[in-house]
């Protein structure tokens, strides 16, 4: 699948480098990253509305250990597959149209309703299993932005 949700396990919420940087380091990162690479969805190609910068996270099971491996491009609909979890929360609010982005998965990937479905079920049953275990976490070449 080109486009896939991914969910953070809880137990490592709110400390990405996008939590963790200041402001102004995180714009200049992801400033970088435009040049690099076009101001452009790097999963679907879109280049309508602000692109957000995503961190690429690796997981190794068996040691808990979470590692930044770089950063991804996307639209907001992209984004909010990634983040399932919150698109779900927002839809609950009435902020988001959860349909807009099953839709924009669907599509992306070439698929249908039900391969979501299954997709967002499996994205879900990997969290609650991550979310069982304390992770470290490694941010690799992006750990030199932190403040030591």
């Amino acid at each position: 699948m080109k486009l896939t949700a991914e969910l953070v396990p809880s137990t490592v919420w709110y400390s990405s480098l996008y939590r963790l940087l200041p402001t102004e380091v995180w714009n200049k990162l992801r400033e970088e990253i435009i040049r690099e690479n076009g101001r452009k969805c790097q999963i679907c190609s879109e280049t309508e509305g602000k692109m957000k910068l995503h961190e690429i996270w690796n997981y190794d099971d068996k040691h808990h250990i979470q590692r930044l491996d770089g950063f991804i491009l996307l639209c907001a609909m992209c984004h909010h597959v990634k983040h399932i979890g919150m698109a779900k929360i927002l839809a609950d609010e009435g902020k988001l149209d959860y349909t807009e982005v099953e839709r924009h998965f669907c599509k992306v990937n070439g698929c249908s309703e039900k391969e979501f479905a299954e997709h967002v079920d499996n994205a879900f049953k990997t969290w609650q299993e991550r979310s069982q275990h304390k992770w470290v976490q490694d941010f690799g070449a992006y750990g030199k932005y932190l403040k030591k």
